[in-house]
C-alpha cells in the first residue's frame, strides 16, 4: 500500500454554531490536496469523531469523498472502540465507497492486556471491508500496543497494512521496522518525531500540523523519504516550535486556532473540549507568523 507512504492529514471537522460547516471542510480539504499532501484521514481523532453522532459521521465521509472526488486516497479513521463487537456492527453498516483503507485504534479506556489487543483485532480484521491502518495512541487509549503485538498482528493477516505508531517512542517503532513484513507500514502518529521515525526506516506521517502546513510539513516529509535530510531538518526546524502550542490546550482545539489565524474556519470545538485560551492563542499566532515568514529550504 505504497500510497499511504508519505504525508497523510487528519483533517479536523470544522463547526459553526454547534453544527459541522461543510463550506470550510471543503475549504481545507482543497487547501491540503493543492498543498501537496499524499492522502487524507476523515474523522480520526483530530477529526473529532467521537463528538459527533453516527449520522454526522457518515455525512462527513460521503462529503469528504465528494470533495476529494479521487484527488487523493482517502482513510475512514473513526473506527476505534472499546466494544469488539460494537466496532463490528458499525464496519458492517458504514457506506465507505470512496475510501481506501480505515484506521483503527487500540481499544481505549479498558486497558486490555497484550492478548485482548490481538484478539480484538483479530475480530476487526474479520469484518473490515478494507485495509486496515493499526493505531497505538498510549496517550488517548490508556494502554500501550508494544512492538511484538504490532509484529504479531502484522505476520497475522494481510489485512493489516499499516501502523500509525503514536506512541513517541523511536525504539518502539524502530522494533517494528526492524522485523515487519516487506508490505507493512510504519507511520508515524506524532508530527515532532515525524523525522526521526523516517531517519529509522519509518514510511512517513498521518500529521495534525499539516492540516495547516500541508506544504511545508508534505515538502519535510517528502525530502527525509528521498534522503535528503539536510533540505528535511530545515524544513523541520521551521515548524518545531509550532507544536507545543498545538497541543497545549488539547488536540484538535489548538489546530483549529491555527486553521482560525490562516482563516480557513472558526476555534469551534464541542464540550468537553473548549476553544484555546487567549495567551495561548497569542502566542500560537506569534509561533505561525513565524513559521511563514521562515525562508523556503532549498532543495
Amino acid at each position: 500500500m505504497k500510497q499511504f507512504r508519505g504525508t497523510g492529514v487528519a483533517l479536523v471537522t470544522p463547526f459553526s454554531n454547534g453544527k459541522v460547516d461543510y463550506s470550510d471542510l471543503e475549504r481545507i480539504i482543497d487547501y491540503n490536496i493543492d498543498g501537496g499532501v499524499d492522502y487524507l484521514v476523515s474523522l480520526g481523532t483530530t477529526g473529532e469523531a467521537v463528538n459527533l453522532s453516527e449520522k454526522e459521521c457518515q455525512k462527513v465521509l460521503r462529503f469528504t469523498a465528494k470533495v476529494a472526488n479521487g484527488r487523493v486516497p482517502l482513510v475512514a479513521g473513526l473506527f476505534g472502540d472499546n466494544n469488539t463487537s460494537r466496532l463490528v456492527n458499525r464496519l458492517n453498516n458504514y457506506d465507505l465507497d470512496g475510501f481506501t483503507a480505515v484506521m483503527s485504534a487500540s481499544p481505549h479506556y479498558v486497558k486490555p492486556n497484550q492478548e485482548g489487543i490481538f484478539r480484538h483485532f483479530m475480530e476487526v480484521a474479520k469484518a473490515a471491508p478494507l485495509p486496515i491502518i493499526l493505531y497505538n495512541v498510549p496517550g488517548r487509549t490508556a494502554s500501550n500496543m508494544t512492538a511484538a503485538t504490532t509484529l504479531r498482528l502484522a505476520h497475522a493477516s494481510d489485512k493489516f497494512i499499516a501502523i500509525k505508531e503514536a506512541s513517541g517512542d523511536i525504539v518502539q517503532a524502530a522494533k517494528i521496522i526492524k522485523d515487519k513484513p516487506a508490505n507493512f507500514l510504519v507511520i508515524s502518529g506524532d508530527d515532532p518525531t515525524a523525522l526521526g521515525l523516517i531517519a529509522c526506516g519509518g514510511d512517513g506521517v498521518i500529521s495534525v500540523i499539516g492540516n495547516a502546513f500541508p506544504a511545508q510539513f508534505s515538502d519535510m516529509i517528502r525530502a527525509a523519504l528521498s534522503g535528503d535530510f539536510a533540505t528535511a531538518a530545515q524544513l523541520n526546524l521551521q515548524l518545531i516550535n509550532v507544536h507545543d502550542w498545538l497541543y497545549v490546550d488539547g488536540n484538535p482545539v489548538g489546530i483549529k486556532a491555527a486553521l482560525n489565524i490562516l482563516g480557513y474556519c472558526n476555534t469551534d470545538v464541542r464540550l468537553p473540549l473548549a476553544p484555546m485560551s487567549q495567551p495561548n492563542f497569542n502566542q500560537l499566532k506569534k509561533e505561525v507568523e513565524k513559521a511563514l515568514a521562515e525562508e523556503p529550504a532549498k532543495a
